[in-house]
């Protein structure tokens, strides 16, 4: 039977989900764990616990020695491993819920995730605390001026609402995010990866945490910098941008640079001039700057690396992509996964991708008391 926590137990507390987790693998129904239950509880959580010795873990967590554990002991392990490596939490229902169920609600978690070109950065960057779905008025980051356009909150909310009904206080708004961007990845014939959970959700939104976010007018240099002070390098950066291989962008952010990037009006000259034509005709100067055109010339609802190939023949549609091959050591990371020779010879886009989703998932991380997990997204508890 699954447990519900009451009011009196806060769904945060860790006692409170070995509580829901006992329920689940307790077959024998006596109120703790053997070593066969453990073990199937460990391999719930997947690779994150797989990767260790279940025997340790068990006599780690049998504080007493009684070959058994009980809900005080698992909740004291479960404390300390949020602590060190956030694990899943899991529950019956939840991976379906949070399976998208047909592929509009797909291609609206993309917009969240890669439209206006540094979405996939900024839902995760600040620290992947699902501070951008917070609406407390004017001042929520949602509203800061590199964040116009983002859309599919609602479908975000919608998540979560199917997720508390099914497991209330379980799975973190900053999870659904991340999720949501894997399974958009997936639609659209990219990589299928396990993503980590065990987020919290953060307890601040407000404009200034924009401030540090990658934006669409910095230089290479200033996104260099803003990656390495989140522990993030030039093969992350180049790995991140192609994200761009899915989604839009709006016109306003297109306007300096094909109509005032240099003096006289004159437009971005890495821009090659067999480009420059279609992308003034899909943004005229002085038109509706609110038009939105695909970030990633002729593949824009697909996942490849053909976006690393428009950056290096000059068809990159973003500043900051375009800034990539300006720079020698974002330069050679384009190349290494762009020729003939790639598929045989080259380093993996697919898995060096995945392997900088996950790492960008864990900036800043928030676990155990240092966060929350909100019952709606767009309001603190």
């Amino acid at each position: 039977m699954f447990i519900s926590c009451s009011v009196e137990d806060p769904v945060e507390t860790e006692t409170c989900f070995a509580k829901r987790i006992l329920s689940i693998v307790d077959y024998n129904e006596d109120g703790h764990l053997s070593f066969s239950e453990f073990s199937d509880l460990m391999n719930a959580f997947g690779n994150l616990v797989a990767s260790k010795k279940k025997e340790e873990l068990f006599k780690a967590a049998d504080l007493n020695g009684d070959g058994v554990v009980t809900i005080d002991e698992l909740a004291a392990l479960l404390a300390v491993q949020q602590e060190k490596e956030p694990i899943i939490n899991n529950c019956p229902v939840c991976g379906e819920a949070l399976q998208l169920s047909d592929k509009l609600n797909a291609m609206i978690h993309m917009t969240l995730c890669f439209d206006e070109g540094t979405e996939v950065f900024n839902t995760h960057f600040q620290g992947c605390d699902g501070s951008i779905l917070v609406d407390n008025g004017a001042i929520s980051e949602k509203f800061a001026f590199g964040h116009e356009g983002v859309r599919g909150f609602e479908i975000i909310e919608a998540a979560k609402a199917e997720l508390e009904a099914a497991c209330p206080g379980v799975v973190s708004c900053a999870d659904i995010v991340a999720l949501a961007a894997r399974d958009a990845i997936s639609l659209a014939n990219g990589p299928a990866y396990e993503v980590p959970t065990g987020r919290r959700d953060g307890r601040v939104s407000n404009l200034s945490l924009a401030k540090d976010m990658p934006d669409v007018s910095d230089s290479i240099e200033i996104l260099k910098d803003k990656f390495m002070r989140k522990g993030l390098h030039a093969k992350e950066l180049v790995l991140l941008s192609a994200a761009h291989t899915i989604g839009t962008t709006a016109c306003f952010f297109m306007t300096k640079r094909l109509y005032n990037f240099l003096p006289g009006g004159q437009p971005d000259p890495t821009i090659n001039p067999v480009f420059l034509p279609e992308l003034t005709t899909q943004c005229p100067q002085n038109g509706d700057i609110n038009t939105r055109i695909p970030m990633d010339r002729s593949s824009e609802r697909l996942f490849d690396q053909q976006i690393l190939q428009n950056i290096k023949d000059g068809f990159a549609v973003l500043q900051t992509d375009a800034g990539l091959y300006e720079d020698v050591a974002t330069r050679q990371i384009v190349n290494s996964y762009v020729g003939l020779l790639n598929p045989l010879f080259g380093p993996s886009f697919e898995s060096d991708f995945v392997k900088a989703m996950v790492k960008m998932g864990k900036i800043n991380l928030k676990t155990g008391s240092n966060g929350e997990i909100r019952r709606v997204c767009s309001a603190f508890n």
